[in-house]
């Protein structure tokens, strides 16, 4: 027998907002990335190793500016609280 846990619904909610945000992050970074590093022209079926490249400096550049912005509203957001 399985005991049954009751769900809590502001779990849930939580998991859901999370999931959103990780898959709007995704998908600005396959936007941005795409669009600056994939040729309109495809010549072959893979990435070439300029591509490739640049995908991965996009990819780091974009998670390195994401988590230096966040670092910053946090910082921006504990100047505001009242003490």
């Amino acid at each position: 027998m399985q005991s049954q846990q009751a769900v809590n619904p502001q779990n849930i909610a939580m998991a859901e907002q999370e999931l959103e945000m990780v898959t709007d992050l995704f998908n600005r970074i396959v936007d941005s990335c795409y669009t600056k590093c994939i040729s309109k022209e495809y010549q072959q079926n893979d990435l070439t190793q300029g591509e490739s490249v640049c995908i991965d400096r996009c990819v780091s550049k974009f998670f390195d500016v994401n988590t230096k912005v966040g670092e910053k509203m946090q910082q921006m957001g504990q100047q505001n609280m009242p003490k």
